[in-house]
């Protein structure tokens, strides 16, 4: 098992994953079409997007959080 403090880093590891995973197959396949290598692209772009977007979801999360903390009542 993995220990609860890395919690915050495994749950933005599998948001980013996952997010990046479905707009990088809807954008792939918008501009792209089912065409021939489709999968192979995608993949390569899901990988681009996962590597910007882990980063991005660690530094954003804690400031959506106190965003909505702020926004919503006690």
């Amino acid at each position: 098992m993995i220990p609860q403090r890395f919690a915050p880093v495994l749950f933005g590891l599998i948001l980013s994953g996952l997010m990046s995973l479905l707009v990088s197959g809807i954008s792939t396949l918008h501009a792209r079409g089912w065409s021939s290598g489709f999968v192979s692209v995608w993949a390569g772009a899901w990988l681009t997007a996962w590597a910007f977007a882990f980063p991005a979801v660690l530094v954003a999360a804690p400031l959506a959080r106190r965003w909505v903390a702020r926004l919503t009542s006690p």
